[in-house]
């Protein structure tokens, strides 16, 4: 394996340099460096969008999820992706039409456009550097844990963690957007090679589909439905997850700033119909890989079920294509994610353009060291944490949808409606205020509150407007 994984290595970091060295070239302008020319076709875009949203818990995560909670990881992830492809659809007309307005630099300076105020750029911002850092950090948690199991006398795994921060900061820092969307490309086909070949030994083990599910029954009935051996699949577990999956595009500055720059609309909408075919042949081969370590290694720690379900099982060339498609998965989900919280940040600045990119730049390594640290003090519950970072950001939903959907202001109290929602959400999940109220989860209350008071807001300005009409004609 050690040789493959020199090849495979050197021909990756060798990809890396070039693509950034040739984006490089090639950004003439401040926006070109933080928006990759704003002119992005349909392959590139959905690829980029695909390997932004799947990363490396989809490889780890998921099948550990599989193997620990059971089919019901289905719903919770594969039916939420693809109703999100009609979100993109919608929301990327509505939001494509506000920019065309105003203008883009960030999703932060385009909401202090629509709501007239600095603190909806600010709430924003602060929002998603809440949830973003964490989630950010739990993809190279993931690669670094695993990577200490598999080479446990090289590196500890904050040394992994440090190496795959810096690699990520040399390469994004120097080929900007641009540079990413094209790691982009190599890092989902090659998660879509692994993950099929891993999943094709798997099924093999069992000597086909139908054996591995009557045995998996055999071994653990609850997994093969919902709620779970661990009763996590709730109704209202799959309902907030589907929510807070769908407004993925709305609330993370990675997936809309992709949404914007796309070409045209009509390759908006292709972009997104291919990244929903995408979503089910990426997330369907990690159930038997999950299922096979249900039945083959259902006791073991996550490091040690992962670093033999993708390395010590397979071909020697088929795990070293695992370790690197791994880390190029963990690259390319952190810096579109960290890249995204730089240009959010350059869209809250002002003065002289490459004076606020020099700001910018600093913001990356910063949130990139954030991010260093929260991995090396995160736990190994990939999904979770992920899940719980989805719920975080889907709290702007509401304060974003009404700043792109409405022409005039939407109103002051949604602004400070989700900040105080953000505090609450936070307090929940440090334990200072009850995870649930009534029986119902805090996320889901929190959500379903900030809808309600949005649309109060908008209807009575609305009803307002009117009345002033009406009365001055």
């Amino acid at each position: 394996m050690t040789f493959w994984l020199l090849i495979l290595g050197v021909l990756y970091l060798a990809m890396l340099a070039f693509l950034s060295l040739r984006s490089r070239r090639k950004n003439k302008t401040v926006d070109d460096f933080m928006l990759g020319g704003s002119n992005i076709g349909l392959l590139l875009g959905f690829m980029t969008f695909s390997a932004t949203l799947f990363s490396t818990f989809t490889l780890m995560g998921m099948p550990d999820f599989f193997r620990t909670h059971g089919v019901g990881a289905w719903m919770f992830l594969a039916v939420s992706d693809g109703a999100m492809v009609f979100l993109i659809v919608w929301f990327g007309f509505h939001v494509r039409n506000k920019v065309a307005e105003r203008g883009f630099k960030g999703v932060s300076g385009l909401l202090i456009s629509c709501y007239q105020n600095k603190w909806a750029g600010y709430v924003y911002f602060i929002g998603i550097f809440l949830f973003l850092v964490p989630y950010v950090a739990i993809q190279i948690r993931g690669i670094s844990i695993f990577l200490q199991a598999a080479f446990p006398e090289f590196l500890p795994s904050w040394g992994w963690a440090t190496v795959i921060v810096g690699v990520m900061l040399l390469y994004s820092e120097t080929g900007g957007l641009k540079a990413i969307m094209f790691a982009d490309v190599m890092q989902g086909l090659m998660l879509m090679l692994v993950v099929w070949v891993i999943a094709y030994y798997c099924v093999s083990y069992f000597g086909g589909i139908q054996p591995m599910f009557e045995e998996v029954e055999t071994a653990n009935a609850a997994l093969l439905s919902a709620p779970g051996p661990q009763g996590l699949f709730t109704v209202q577990f799959l309902l907030a997850s589907f929510l807070v999956i769908l407004l993925l595009p709305v609330t993370q500055p990675q997936f809309t700033t992709r949404i914007i720059i796309m070409r045209d609309i009509r390759s908006t909408h292709h972009m997104a119909v291919a990244v929903g075919v995408f979503a089910i042949l990426v997330i369907l081969p990690t159930i038997p890989i999950g299922l096979y370590g249900a039945i083959k290694y259902a006791d073991a720690p996550t490091a040690t079920y992962l670093s033999q379900v993708l390395l010590f099982d397979q071909l020697d060339l088929v795990a070293a294509a695992a370790i690197i498609g791994l880390i190029a998965a963990a690259l390319s989900t952190s810096d579109s994610q960290i890249f995204a919280m730089g240009s959010e940040l350059r869209s809250l600045l002002h003065g002289d353009e490459r004076k606020v990119l020099l700001q910018a730049k600093f913001g990356i390594v910063f949130f990139a060291v954030a991010a260093l640290i929260f991995s090396i003090i995160s736990s190994d519950q990939l999904v979770l944490l992920a899940r719980v970072s989805f719920a975080g950001t889907s709290l702007l939903g509401p304060m974003v949808l009404a700043g792109v959907l409405r022409k005039e202001s939407p109103g002051k109290i949604i602004i400070f409606a989700t900040g105080l929602g953000l505090l609450i959400f936070i307090g929940s999940l440090i334990e200072i205020i009850p995870s649930s109220v009534g029986g119902m989860r805090m996320d889901l209350l929190l959500l379903s509150t900030l809808t309600l008071i949005t649309l109060v807001s908008v209807y009575r300005k609305k009803y307002i407007a009117e009345k002033r009409r009406v009365k001055t004609s």
